[in-house]
């Protein structure tokens, strides 16, 4: 999993971790159940269906506004989840995360405030080979 930095020393903890952990916990839980290949629709309902099993609150599919020059933009911009009104995870299915997806991820953390937010790609043989955490 590659980690922003959040803190150098020893035994700092990270911000959302515990949350982090169990959205993590429940991504490998879908993909060892189903594995890679799929498209990312169906990760959605696994992983969604998986966060409801652990009794955390998420919601889907979140329209995200755009504003340029105090012009309401309709964009169509929809980001994946928002786990516990905290924290962003956008599901992907690519062969690898590209600094786009990256860039993408900080810019819904931006719009919609929040500070920690998650890359999951499941198309990999190691599910933590294909997350990214990002804190602003």
């Amino acid at each position: 999993m590659t980690n922003s930095s959040e803190g150098s020393g020893t035994g700092t903890k990270l911000i959302y971790e515990e949350l982090t952990e169990q959205i993590i916990g429940a991504a490998i839980e879908v993909h060892k159940a189903v594995g890679p290949g799929l498209f990312e629709k169906i990760y959605e309902e696994c992983l969604c269906h998986e966060l409801a099993l652990r009794k955390l609150k998420f919601q889907r599919q979140i329209p995200v506004p755009l504003r340029y020059k105090d012009k309401h933009l309709d964009c169509s911009y929809r980001l994946d989840l928002i786990v516990e009104d905290a924290m962003i995870v956008e599901l992907k299915c690519v062969s690898q995360i590209l600094p786009i997806h990256e860039a993408q991820l900080l810019t819904y953390m931006r719009l919609k405030n929040k500070r920690v937010g998650l890359i999951i790609n499941f198309n990999v043989p190691i599910l933590k080979h294909g997350i990214v955490r990002k804190v602003l």
